[in-house]
């Protein structure tokens, strides 16, 4: 039996909703091929890790900037995160 798994976000825009009932292992280590900054809109309990770190919690968190090419991963909250990407060329 093969496991097929979907994305745990949504994308509308720039806008993109992460949800708290996927399971955790859809929410993997990755690295994106651009800087972003992260403008956090809501979600609770969500935290941010970067490779070789412990990770840090978002709450009261408003900005992140996330460098190309570092791998990272969400570890998911008690709600539905939403964030603003912007993507900086």
């Amino acid at each position: 039996m093969v496991a097929i798994f979907g994305k745990p976000y949504k994308d509308e825009g720039n806008i993109r909703t992460f949800y708290s009932d996927k399971p955790s292992n859809e929410f993997v280590w990755h690295r994106d091929h651009e800087d972003r900054e992260i403008e956090i809109l809501e979600g609770e309990g969500w935290s941010l890790q970067f490779e070789n770190t412990l990770p840090y919690n978002l709450n009261g968190i408003n900005k992140i900037y996330i460098p190309k090419n570092v791998y990272h991963r969400l570890i998911k909250g008690y709600n539905n995160l939403k964030v603003k990407i912007n993507v900086k060329l």
